[in-house]
Order: C-alpha cells, then structure tokens, then sequence
C-alpha cells in the first residue's frame, strides 16, 4: 500500500508550476523547508538570472562511496494540450495520478523527498546525495553547474541514479542531444549585382548541406551492433529563416539543428568539423566583404550516457530491483553530465516515457510503490 506521505509530497509538487519558461524557487523553497526539518543541510545554485536554482543535499556521512537520486524539477508545458482536469492538480482515478510531472518526473523526486525521513533515522554507513536541477526540459542546460559543483566539494559516490521513467528498469544508455542556433551574416546587394554582396541565404544552405553530408557519414559508419534505433547517429536541420525579397541578396539566415550522438560518436568531433566548414566558408565570404560572419550558439548540451564496464551503478539497481537485464532509450536525460565527470551513472525510474509530455499525464500506483520498495531497499542496502 502507498505511503500517505508520498502521496502527498507528488500532490504538493505537482501543484508548483515549474515549467520551464518560469521559475522553480517557490519548488525550492517548499523542498528547503523540508530539509531543514529533517535537519539536513543542502547546497543552492542559481541560474545566471537567479530566477531559477539547483539544489544538492547530503543524509548521512560525508565519505566516499554513497548514491546520487538525481531528477529534474522542470516540466514541459501544457498549453495547446487537452486535458481532461487542471494539470497542476494531483488526482487520484483507477489506479493512477494524473498531473503535470507525475511521470516526467516529479513522481521520482517525490518518492526520494518522502523517504527522507527515514533516510534521516537510518543507520547509513555511506550517504544518499539528493540532486535537483532545473531546464532538463530545455536541453538540460542547467544541471551542469551542480554536477561541476558535486564533483568539487562531496566524497565521490559509488552510483548516480537517474530516476527518468523507465518503469523501473535499468538504462545503461541513451543518445546524446547537441542543438545548435547557426546565424550567418551576409551583406545585401541588389540580385543582379551578386559581385558585390554575400548571400547569406546561399552560405547557409551550403552549411545545411555539409551537415546532411555529415549525417549520411554518421549512418554509413555506424556500429553493426547498435542497439539503438535508429541505430546511429542523427543530425537534423528544422527550421531556416533569412533573405527579405527575391531581388535582394540576402543579409542574413540562420537556422537550427541538432545532433543525437549514439555513446560511440563524440559529438564534439563532429561540432568541430562543422566549425571548420564555417571557417572555410568565412574565409570565402569576408574576401568579399569584411563585415560578413558565421556564429553558432549552443541551445542544448545533454552528452550521450554509454554503457560502463563493471557499473556500479548498474549493480546498485539490478540488487535493489531485483532485474538483472538493461535497456537502452533513444531520449536523452541528465546522466551523460554526471557520466562525464567520473561519476558510475544508469537511469531508473517509476513510470512509462508513453506518458511523459502527454495532456492527462499520468502514473499508475502500482510504479509508485514499486518506487516506495526502491528507496526502502536503496536506504537497507547503504546500512551495511
């Protein structure tokens, strides 16, 4: 049977709307009173406007070998969608709760916030790290800070636990996702004297061909055995913007894409050669007119998870679940960040990524008490 007091600490955060076009402090507050109840100090780290923060908290003492429960406080929006009660309102009907977050993923942040007090009165030979972070939904651009801040100033834990919905199985790997803003700066002249200008319109599309070059690369050489589907590489374009009539060359376009790195593929390698096609055609470009560039801005940062030798965290989750098999996900969550600093990372959480960002979002009762067994045998085995 569900624990009342997890039940109601999914309805309190999912009545804080925490999409991610707003802020998540009024979220944070709640939380940091929570701690400080149970008398467990925690770590702020405010995004650069300071309308937003991450929040890393410590149980148990400070050495090395303990467990990270990571989740994101943000969520996706819900304007547009069709649901069928207020999606900042927790409710209970067959067998689920409905809400925004429930699944995707306030349902995991809630089970690890609801277990503190035990946690608190746990005999813990090694500690549990609480790890909230906000903009996941936005390309997890903000979780870095706090990962960066973690690595410096904790013991170095055994597991980070990343509880995305996965039904409670074990991830061991997803794709990454780089998205980019590329902005090309010509210089207008009219149609008929092309001497004298720089199409930026045309500069652009001789990038956005060079990247399907890249992506065709990617599928050609992809691994034989990649488990994932499709099982290589992606790189995309989806939207271009530029010129202003048919009779003037253009001044400027810009267009976004992305790339979704399978863990073998280091995206950075193939960010920098795209930065060298720009360059070739800068060089090209400002022979004509010296004023004219090329700047990408980066929109998401989320680095591929792979799949570890001899993980930790992997065993962590087959013992406390009891599943001895592992998956992979084509989405893309937090844990390549913390995989990147040194840290034995997988992804485990209650619920089905089918109902993440849905209208009438929802998880089923039996995933929260399947998450309820989870933290209660996570707490047993961290007292050994």
């Amino acid at each position: 049977m569900m624990q009342p007091q997890t039940l109601e600490m999914i309805s309190r955060l999912v009545s804080f709307n925490t999409v991610s076009s707003r802020s998540n402090l009024d979220l944070m507050v709640f939380v940091e009173t929570w701690l400080e109840s149970h008398g467990v100090a925690f770590h702020k780290i405010f995004s650069p406007c300071g309308e937003k923060a991450n929040l890393y908290a410590t149980i148990g003492p400070m050495v090395e070998g303990g467990v990270v429960l990571s989740g994101h406080t943000d969520v996706v929006p819900v304007e547009g969608q069709d649901w069928s009660t207020d999606p900042f309102t927790l409710v209970e009907k067959d067998g689920r709760l409905y809400g925004r977050g429930t699944c995707d993923m306030k349902g995991f942040v809630a089970l690890a916030l609801a277990a503190v007090p035990d946690m608190v009165k746990a005999d813990l030979k090694r500690p549990i790290h609480l790890a909230l972070s906000y903009d996941e939904e936005v390309g997890c651009t903000g979780v870095s800070s706090m990962v960066e801040a973690m690595a410096e100033t904790l013991p170095k834990p055994s597991a980070v636990i990343v509880g995305e919905p996965s039904m409670m199985g074990i991830v061991n790997a997803h794709k990454g996702i780089e998205a980019y803003r590329t902005r090309v700066t010509g210089r207008a002249a009219h149609s008929s004297q092309t001497d004298r200008g720089v199409s930026a319109v045309m500069m652009a599309s001789r990038l956005i061909t060079f990247l399907d070059d890249l992506a065709e690369e990617c599928r050609s050489n992809a691994p034989e055995d990649c488990p994932f589907e499709p099982p290589f590489t992606t790189i995309h374009c989806g939207v271009v913007n530029g010129g202003t009539a048919l009779n003037i060359i253009s001044e400027q376009c810009e267009f976004l894409w992305d790339m979704r790195t399978i863990p073998s593929d280091d995206a950075a390698v193939l960010y920098d050669r795209f930065e060298e096609e720009c360059a070739r055609l800068r060089t090209r470009m400002q022979a004509v007119a010296p004023e004219t560039d090329i700047i990408t801005e980066s929109l998401a940062d989320a680095p591929a998870l792979g799949p570890e030798t001899e993980s930790e965290a992997e065993r962590l989750c087959a013992s406390v679940t009891g599943r001895n098999s592992t998956g992979v996900v084509s989405y893309a969550t937090e844990a390549g960040h913390f995989q990147r600093v040194g840290f034995s990372t997988a992804v485990c959480g209650p619920g089905s990524i089918d109902q993440a960002h849905q209208a009438d979002e929802f998880i089923t009762l039996e995933q929260v008490r399947e998450g309820e067994a989870f933290m209660h045998k996570l707490i047993r085995s961290l007292e050994g």
